[in-house]
C-alpha cells in the first residue's frame, strides 16, 4: 500500500558529502514524520535522525552538526544531507515514513530497502 524508494547512496572519500532521498508513494492518506536509521556490518541498527510532522528534528550524537534531515511534504520525501563524512559513517542507511492509508486508520512505519553508504579514508 505504501512504497518507499531510497536513493543517493554511494562511495565517497572522508570529508565528502552525500544526500539521501526517501520518497513514499501509494495509497497514503497522511504522513506523520519519518527518519533514517543505519546498520554497519556486525552492529545493531541505530537511529541517525528523525523529523516529526511539525518539523522538529532529533539526531544521534555521532552525527550532530554534520547531518541534516529535512522533509518535503508535497513530495512525501525525506532527505538526509550528510557532510564531513567519516569512515565510521559507513553503513546501510534505511529510511522510514510514519503513515496511514485511511482517514480512520492508525499510523504505521513503512521502510525503504536500504542504500549503501561507504566512506573511504
Amino acid at each position: 500500500q505504501v512504497q518507499l524508494v531510497e536513493s543517493g547512496g554511494g562511495l565517497v572519500q572522508a570529508g565528502g558529502s552525500l544526500r539521501l532521498s526517501c520518497a513514499a508513494s501509494g495509497s497514503i492518506f497522511a504522513i506523520n514524520g519519518g527518519g533514517w536509521y543505519r546498520q554497519a556490518p556486525g552492529k545493531q541498527r541505530e537511529l541517525v535522525a528523525i523529523v516529526t510532522s511539525s518539523g522538529s528534528t532529533n539526531y544521534a550524537d555521532s552525527v550532530k552538526g554534520r547531518f541534516t534531515i529535512s522533509r518535503d511534504n508535497a513530495k512525501n520525501t525525506v532527505y538526509l544531507q550528510m557532510n564531513s563524512l567519516k569512515p565510521e559513517d559507513t553503513a546501510v542507511y534505511y529510511c522510514y515514513h510514519r503513515a496511514k492509508v485511511q482517514r480512520w486508520g492508525v499510523y504505521s512505519d513503512y521502510w525503504g530497502q536500504g542504500t549503501q553508504v561507504t566512506v573511504s579514508s
